[in-house]
């Protein structure tokens, strides 16, 4: 199959079987004339990195309802937009929406940029995000190259380098791939065959629409595709948490610092795990509960859970008793949920 010829059979493919997306304007609404909200391009893109489209869409209903447009979320506060992050995962991710919302309103009035030199200068904006909004939110011919991409190029151009190393060999396989007419739609066609058809596992070759150009294939090498480098084993940190709770049923949590692991999140006081050498909070009766996992990108966690009563007039040295009307355990990260848990488990 010729270079030129892989984005019609991509975009007819897509217009058949494009997902139905909540942030998405199907093809045939953008021929009719509707345009994507670049506000919703951008928001959807930052939950996506790192995470299923399955786990975000309740996330963006959810954010989308509380701040429909950019503006709103620039004026919300930060402990706001954090709970509502919690369990999503990666919150340098909701540090920096917030931070390049404000910047969108600070420095371009309350409209994102259609261009992506200018999208790259924003918090959070990264290459790839940048071209994802430049392609998907303004029809700007940028690259666009995902995981999903960076499987569908691998494999269509049976390119063996391993990644990381291979990046910038997809890239540039993905630049032959181009629809002047329709850069945002393709864009989004090539995601969606590499989530839906050529995926990591047991790809459905025989129903892809590039099925006859696809070197991989010819070669029954596809599913080995893309290479990726041996990993070092990622270490294993202990520490522990302390779960102090009062008799009105009030916990001890603290606001984590802004910056480093789970910053600006909510969460139960602890050490060591973090490269913390706190003390407990209160000279307590400390009860061990039990250990709780958690696996970070750079290393797995061991934590050991603590727990103690409290007096009502207990002065913590670190946080502060939040009674179950002030906080919502549902706003707590997985790894704070998951101590929380330990301590106090939903009755069967």
């Amino acid at each position: 199959m010729r270079d030129d010829g892989i984005a019609p059979r991509l975009l007819a493919w897509y217009d058949a079987h494009a997902r139905d997306l909540p942030w998405r304007v199907l093809p045939q609404a953008r021929a009719a004339g509707a345009r994507p909200d670049p506000y919703q391009v951008w928001l959807s893109e930052v939950m996506l990195q790192q995470t299923t489209v399955a786990a975000v869409k309740a996330y963006f209903a959810r954010f989308t309802a509380l701040w429909p447009d950019v503006r709103a979320l620039a004026a919300a506060e930060d402990a706001a937009v954090m709970a509502e992050w919690a369990g999503l995962g990666y919150y340098a991710r909701a540090r920096n929406l917030l931070a390049c919302a404000r910047a969108v309103v600070e420095r371009h009035d309350g409209h994102f940029p259609a261009d992506p030199d200018a999208l790259r200068a924003l918090p959070g904006i990264g290459p790839y995000t940048a071209a994802a909004i430049a392609a998907i939110a303004f029809d700007l011919p940028a690259t666009v190259v995902d995981g999903n991409v960076e499987r569908v190029v691998a494999r269509l151009f049976a390119i063996a380098h391993a990644l990381p190393a291979a990046r910038p060999h997809l890239v540039a396989a993905a630049r032959r791939i181009a629809a002047p007419d329709r850069p945002g739609d393709l864009a989004q066609a090539m995601m969606d065959l590499g989530a839906t058809i050529c995926t990591p596992r047991n790809p459905a070759c025989t129903i892809c629409p590039l099925v006859d150009g696809c070197q991989a294939r010819a070669q029954g090498i596809a599913a080995q595709l893309p290479a990726r480098a041996a990993r070092p084993p990622r270490p294993t940190r202990q520490g522990l948490l302390w779960l102090a709770h009062r008799p009105d049923g009030a916990l001890l949590l603290e606001r984590r610092p802004a910056r480093g692991l789970l910053g600006n999140t909510l969460g139960f006081p602890g050490t060591g795990w973090d490269g913390s050498t706190h003390p407990p909070p209160l000279n307590l009766p400390w009860t061990p509960l039990g250990t709780i996992t958690h696996s970070f990108t750079h290393f797995h966690l061991a934590l050991q859970v603590l727990s103690a009563p409290a007096p009502q007039g207990a002065q913590p040295d670190r946080g502060a008793f939040l009674g179950r009307n002030a906080f919502n355990p549902d706003d707590l990260t997985t790894l704070m949920r998951k101590a929380h848990d330990l301590a106090f488990p939903e009755p069967p």
